[in-house]
């Protein structure tokens, strides 16, 4: 089957002429598109994580990893309970992490979170000097309540203050 414009030019190709309109069901190219900026595509990967959340359980893992004072000989000659000041730590910035880049398991990243802080109590000099303790433990409550598909908080603050500015017309 050979398309209308080379049926009417005798099988010669003659393109169609810009001006006229599509037929329906024929294709028109949309208008370029403009392609989002790093910060707009940086935004967008945050705002589908728990992105505060994992990033405070990682920060407060690695805080806690470096007020380990003692040398990794010394702690794996003490024995089972010195190498658990640097493994609870570890696992607690492997969590984060998987916080940020599996987003999917989150309640249960949050719960191992703040088994692990609380773990570190014990472990790890107060949960490094209550620094990390307090970073860890509040990192995992904001992963347990991050909610997916939600509609960022500003725009919708933005959006009932909008409303009420509105003029109320006087009907009479």
């Amino acid at each position: 089957m050979t398309p209308p414009h080379e049926e009417e030019a005798g099988g010669a190709f003659t393109p169609p002429a810009a001006h006229e309109p599509a037929e329906a069901g024929e294709y028109e190219p949309a208008a370029p598109v403009a392609r989002p900026t790093k910060r707009e595509r940086w935004r967008a990967w945050r705002g589908r994580r728990p992105f505060w959340g994992g990033l405070l359980v990682t920060l407060g893992g690695g805080e806690i990893l470096l007020t380990e004072k003692a040398a990794l000989p010394v702690i794996l000659h003490i024995g089972m309970q010195g190498l658990a000041g640097y493994l609870i730590p570890l696992m607690l910035v492997i969590v984060g992490l998987l916080t940020l880049f599996n987003p999917a398991q989150r309640l249960f990243y949050a719960i191992v979170g703040v088994l692990l802080t609380l773990g570190t109590w014990i472990t790890s000099n107060l949960g490094g000097f209550f620094i990390g303790l307090l970073l860890g433990i509040i990192g995992s409550c904001i992963t347990f309540g991050w909610v997916p598909d939600q509609e960022p908080r500003r725009r919708v603050l933005r959006k009932s203050k909008s409303h009420e500015e509105q003029p109320v017309s006087a009907e009479s």
